[in-house]
């Protein structure tokens, strides 16, 4: 016999205002169905996870569980599709665990992925006692009840009133009885199910932590809980030589002299690289475009951003600024500036405000002042996945 958790991720979730199911959305670089699974796969009592989908989602599915690990994808069972509504999915999910040995299964809600291991074991220790377990949390605020004409005419008890969370723990033929009895009355959790049918559930205590995502503020204070800001510096500097121009953040800026360098020279954004390399352990940019590479003769500096920014995003991080100063006795960079920031804003994806662009010279000390070359200075900030 064993304890199977049952994930509903068949639904749409557009008040959330992602760009599609907000279940494949990422969170610090995961999907929040993917840190659901994971949360649930972290407990040892739990053997097998079996997730119900949408029907177009398949895809979505396969890519979020490339994540995972070994271990945990073992526990994962085949997924099953869902219906037109929650109580249809979990049905179906149901129907799906009827020959297998499952004899307690947890319910459990994909946007909520932030379950501990300490509330599914008080789930689970619940539920001989009804053979239906919920957890709950007490209502903070007053609650009031409107009638139909949307004027507020009660105020209820709160002391007897709690918010419910998933999962709810059952024992597997009792709830699989509740929604074959029930199946064509919606209700909104699986517990009222049972309550429907007179059986009394156990609530257990419930977590804050455990919110479900719903709207996108939802999902920003999660974003900010799951990442940590830290700050990176890049430097480079190249020497003149012959040519009619230098390239500085993307942009050809006419000068008497070019660059001495094997791609385009651009320091700025080697600049960029180098910040964004360091801030997540990647080395340098010589490292990844190495100047013997005779694949990166005179490449544009844009294709070292690109890289960049993929190895951040892939391990969850993004850019939140940057602030560039430029060394040089020439050329003057003031009128492109605003074409220097137009274009840092495309390659780095961020806001033209969250941009900085400043120009100095050394006042004719060392070999900036002496005109031989230039000088990029790099600040980056970025958010980062905090350290489990």
């Amino acid at each position: 016999m064993s304890i199977i958790a049952l994930i509903v991720a068949a639904g749409r979730g557009e008040r959330a205002g992602q760009a599609g199911p907000k279940q494949y959305a990422r969170l610090a670089g995961e999907t929040v169905l993917a840190r659901s699974i994971k949360a649930l796969g972290a407990s040892k009592r739990i053997d097998g996870i079996l997730c119900v989908i949408h029907a177009d989602d398949r895809a979505l599915y396969d890519d979020a569980m490339k994540t995972l690990s070994p271990r945990l994808r073992k526990k994962l069972r085949e997924p099953v599709t869902g219906g037109a509504t929650r109580q249809h999915s979990v049905m179906a999910g149901l129907e799906a665990l009827t020959e297998s040995q499952c004899e307690t299964v947890l319910i459990h809600d994909a946007a909520r992925p932030f379950v501990s291991k300490k509330l599914i074991d008080r789930i689970i220790d619940a539920v001989p006692l009804t053979g239906a377990a919920v957890p709950t949390l007490p209502m903070i605020d007053t609650v009031k009840e409107l009638d139909r004409s949307g004027f507020i005419t009660k105020t209820p008890d709160r002391s007897r009133l709690r918010a419910v969370q998933t999962p709810q723990a059952f024992t597997f033929k009792l709830i699989l009885g509740a929604h074959r009895a029930l199946v064509d009355r919606e209700m909104t959790d699986d517990a009222s199910l049972v309550e429907a049918l007179g059986g009394p559930v156990t609530p257990v205590d419930g977590e804050r932590r455990n919110v479900k995502l719903t709207t996108p503020e939802d999902f920003a204070v999660a974003e900010l809980n799951l990442t940590e800001t830290v700050s990176a510096m890049g430097y480079d500097v190249h020497a003149f030589g012959e040519g009619d121009h230098v390239t500085l953040a993307g942009i050809k800026i006419p000068h008497t002299r070019g660059i001495l360098a094997h791609s385009d020279g651009d320091v700025i954004l080697h600049a960029l690289c180098d910040a964004i390399f360091g801030a997540i352990g990647a080395g340098d940019i010589g490292q990844h475009f190495p100047p013997s590479d005779p694949q990166w003769k005179d490449a544009p500096s844009s294709t070292f951003v690109a890289q960049a920014i993929k190895l951040l995003k892939e391990q969850g991080g993004s850019l939140v600024n940057c602030d560039v100063t430029v060394l040089a006795e020439e050329p003057r960079i003031g009128k492109h500036r605003d074409a220097m920031i137009e274009s840092l804003a495309g390659l780095t994806g961020l806001r033209k405000e969250r941009i900085g662009l400043k120009a100095t010279t050394t006042e004719k000390l060392g070999a900036v002042g002496r005109g031989e070359g230039l000088v990029a200075q790099v600040l980056c900030t970025l958010r980062l996945p905090r350290e489990a």
